[in-house]
């Protein structure tokens, strides 16, 4: 299920910038495809979770990749009836990159819930949930831009046919999650604005959650310039094939799948927090050599590296991130805590959107620096509120005093 839609996001996350810049040779259409890929993700993220809240994240995952499946089918028939590269065609996949978006972030908030009652479930050993977790996604991030080039090879019409073939199976493959299926109403129903408030209040009255969430807005927006420019890099910068993007980014994948799995082991034996701190050290000097890299092969080595140390820093933040948002507000608290981390993704497309090529590099570096402080600054947070996540937290702590209740942060905001 998870394989499935991560396999079906990355490739089209990776292939639709590409497709307009190999179609288009803009540079600003390719920023501009990446700025509206990740628009509507953030209005999916914000109804995503109270929907997740109210009507179970099985079904919601199934209603997502399903609309998905059939809008990229539909799509695949449309660009066979266009002249290829005409504006109506270019037109077409940048507005099926926006919807695919959309949908593709609403099924993964889904996803993201399921794979917290998880790591709830595992108490101590929640970070060995979410390291499983992350490989499937790592792998899609490894197999994805590799099968989207091999894909685009062969046209649009079949890459988006394949991946309408991915949703389409994530969908079936789910099975219901244990309990009654039915949409949660009366007085512990909320609505989306009101799920969305508890869930602001839960960051702002967690302080190792918004400590948190501050480290992520900078790492995402540096990975975001990273990832939007490396079309361009690759392509114009340094002359190699569309073909080489995807391996640059696959090679990054399978290091990033030894940092995944190295990463659990590092955690039982040195904890949650030298484990984050080594990691977000490691992804911010990585993104700083980039910008700096002379050529492909050094290009390629800082992106893997680069990739491994967002790889273990995201087993560390997951498994933060599961304990302490409380279970009863998790959907509402954690599409308020992407919605914060996302936003960084269509500014990225934004900044390369309005710079030319040869300017992309100094604004790597200076994304790179913001990363550096900002992730300083998250750890010293997290370290001086580490005993609200040290430990083990079982479903029945999540509603323990050590953070604020649900009921009470619910009662709060509808006073």
């Amino acid at each position: 299920m998870r394989a499935a839609d991560a396999l079906a996001t990355a490739v089209t996350t990776y292939a639709v910038p590409l497709l307009v810049l190999t179609t288009t040779g803009s540079t600003a259409l390719t920023g501009v495809a990446f700025l509206l890929e990740w628009l509507p993700r953030l209005a999916a993220f914000t109804i995503g979770g109270p929907l997740v809240d109210r009507y179970r994240a099985d079904t919601v995952f199934r209603a997502a990749t399903t609309c998905r499946g059939l809008l990229l089918a539909g799509a695949a028939l449309t660009l066979l009836l266009l002249p290829g590269g005409s504006t109506a065609a270019t037109t077409t996949v940048m507005a099926v990159g926006a919807l695919s978006g959309l949908l593709a972030q609403a099924s993964f908030v889904a996803v993201e819930t399921i794979g917290a009652q998880a790591s709830r479930t595992a108490g101590a050993q929640a970070h060995r949930v979410q390291s499983v977790q992350i490989s499937i996604d790592q792998g899609a991030l490894l197999v994805g831009p590799l099968l989207g080039g091999l894909l685009l090879l062969a046209g649009p019409s079949t890459l988006l046919a394949a991946v309408a073939f991915l949703s389409i199976s994530a969908a079936i493959v789910t099975e219901p999650l244990p309990g009654p299926n039915v949409p949660v109403s009366g007085p512990e129903a909320q609505s989306v604005v009101a799920s969305l408030r508890t869930g602001w209040r839960t960051v702002r009255t967690i302080p190792a959650l918004g400590w948190l969430v501050t480290g992520l807005i900078a790492s995402n927006l540096a990975v975001a310039v990273a990832q939007a420019s490396a079309p361009i890099t690759v392509l114009h910068t340094y002359g190699a094939s569309s073909l080489a993007v995807g391996a640059v980014w696959s090679a990054a994948g399978v290091i990033a799948l030894g940092a995944v799995a190295a990463s659990r082991r590092l955690i039982d034996h040195h904890g949650l927090w030298p484990v984050g701190a080594a990691a977000a050290a490691t992804a911010c000097l990585a993104c700083f050599t980039t910008a700096l890299a002379p050529g492909l092969s050094s290009y390629a080595l800082t992106i893997a590296v680069l990739m491994a140390g967002e790889g273990a820093l995201t087993v560390v933040l997951r498994t933060l991130r599961a304990r302490l948002i409380p279970a009863a507000v998790f959907g509402g608290t954690l599409s308020v805590t992407i919605v914060l981390i996302v936003i960084p993704m269509p500014v990225a497309g934004a900044l390369v959107a309005a710079l030319p090529a040869d300017r992309l590099p100094a604004l790597l570096l200076a994304c790179s620096a913001a990363q550096g402080l900002a992730m300083a600054l998250a750890f010293r947070g997290l370290w001086r509120h580490r005993a609200s996540y040290t430990a083990p937290h079982t479903p029945a702590e999540q509603t323990a005093p050590t953070n604020p209740s649900p009921a009470a942060l619910a009662a709060s905001d509808a006073a």
